[in-house]
């Protein structure tokens, strides 16, 4: 519970009437909350344990975990000294550990992560989301939430069902628990200091068509992210079948109950923590989320035309921090003795790819146009070539000499969750090599 002090005559006075006032309503991701509010996800997993086990080593869970976002931000915040950067710098917990800056711990990247208290440490979690009462802002966090009062009394949980009954805490439907708006808070990015737009996911969908004011049309976030499961993507180019069971164990069995696993396109992370089921759904989203199309008409004049069109994707190609993944096009010719005479966007040994590679992604500037890999930098947007929802884009390949009749054109749509030039340059242990993921492939006869 938080403490309102009054101060009268310069003495300190706590009043019961604020303290009961403090204790009952709405708490925002800006005021603090007292950490024994929150239940563990575990004591979740009591009646909801299919849930649970959906919702272990996701990205959700992990999002405090993940070795990958916890040095990168480490790093990017060391050497500055402008107070905006620094301020950006320090603010990525506010997403990836709600609970503890909700909490009082930590309260900046700087901070001794590892005297992070345990419940804090589980990512966004059961009890989380779903004491979230209302919105603030659909950026940078401005989530409202109402807990409990810990395990003896944990409170009104929300959620999409407006007829469920639980037997160990209060229930309470909440519209907002089905719509985009709850996640597009923190997947909507703006740089503190600077305004920058750093993360456009929620506002890409909200351009999109999907994004439709006809309900029958409208798919929000959970609308493809909480209908899938193994076997099954559940993107804009796939079906997305309803998911009938029970939220609860041994509860009422309903059409569809939202699913938990929270992928997104990283198969790197929780492969690392020994969840190949979760790594193979991500690559399974990635490759139903875009597709290729190669006319080589113009071949007699050394040009190939590639279309990559955004099928799948309710958002831009890529999304999230889209100046740190890599979304690009790898394309060989081979003549009929199987010989390559032109190659473009391949790796090289030390997995880094040529200068003339065509990237889909953000390039952020330091206001001056200069480019800058440090978000805590950016202060202008210099590059967006991303491919939104439901569009395509074409790029006109020049070669350095027509093909001979019989040689076959092969173009791939790679992805890579981060640039290893920005991981080669974090002290410690060399990152592995991430995984490149095939989204797309497409092949023609010369």
């Amino acid at each position: 519970m938080g403490y309102h002090i009054l101060k009268l005559s310069g003495s300190v006075f706590f009043s019961t009437a604020v303290l009961l006032w403090l204790s009952m309503r709405p708490a925002s991701s800006e005021e603090m909350i007292h950490i024994d509010r929150f239940i563990s996800p575990e004591v979740c997993a009591g009646c909801h344990s299919e849930i649970y086990e959906q919702w272990q080593n996701s990205m959700h869970h992990l999002s405090h975990k993940d070795p990958v976002y916890t040095r990168v931000a480490q790093f990017l915040r060391k050497g500055l000294t402008d107070a905006g950067e620094i301020e950006e710098a320090e603010s990525c917990v506010k997403c990836h550990t709600p609970v503890g800056t909700l909490t009082g711990f930590p309260m900046k990247v700087s901070d001794d992560l590892s005297k992070t208290p345990e419940i804090a440490t589980l990512g966004i979690q059961c009890d989380y989301c779903h004491s979230v009462e209302s919105v603030t802002k659909i950026h940078n966090n401005g989530l409202v939430l109402k807990p409990g009062h810990g395990e003896d009394d944990p409170g009104v949980k929300f959620g999409p069902f407006d007829d469920a009954v639980p037997d160990y805490h209060e229930a309470r439907y909440s519209k907002l628990h089905t719509e985009a708006e709850i996640c597009g808070t923190c997947h909507d990015v703006k740089h503190v200091a600077f305004g920058t737009n750093l993360e456009t996911t929620y506002t890409e969908w909200k351009n999109s068509p999907y994004h439709s004011k006809d309900p029958a049309k409208n798919i929000p976030c959970q609308g493809c992210h909480m209908y899938q499961k193994p076997g099954i993507p559940a993107t804009g180019s796939t079906d997305r079948p309803e998911n009938p069971g029970s939220a609860a164990d041994g509860s009422v069995d309903r059409p569809h109950i939202f699913t938990h696993y929270f992928v997104g396109a990283n198969s790197y992370v929780p492969g690392l923590f020994n969840d190949t089921e979760k790594a193979g759904m991500a690559v399974e989203r990635l490759q139903h989320a875009a597709t290729l199309s190669l006319d080589t008409s113009g071949i007699k004049d050394k040009t190939l035309s590639v279309t990559v069109a955004n099928t799948g994707a309710g958002h831009s190609i890529p999304t999230g921090v889209a100046d740190l993944r890599q979304v690009w096009l790898e394309i060989t010719i081979k003549d009929k003795n199987n010989t390559t005479g032109f190659q473009m966007g391949t790796l090289n040994d030390k997995q880094e790819l040529p200068e003339n590679t065509i990237i889909f992604r953000v390039v952020f500037g330091d206001g001056k146009g200069n480019k800058v890999i440090n978000l805590a930098k950016a202060r202008e947007i210099l590059k967006d070539n991303r491919i939104k929802a439901k569009e395509k884009v074409t790029e006109l390949i020049s070669l350095p000499f027509v093909p001979a009749a019989g040689s076959q054109v092969t173009v791939r749509l790679l992805y890579r969750s981060m640039d290893p030039e920005i991981l080669k340059l974090i002290p410690g242990d060399p990152f592995e090599p991430l995984p490149v993921v095939e989204m797309a492939k497409v092949q023609a006869k010369i």
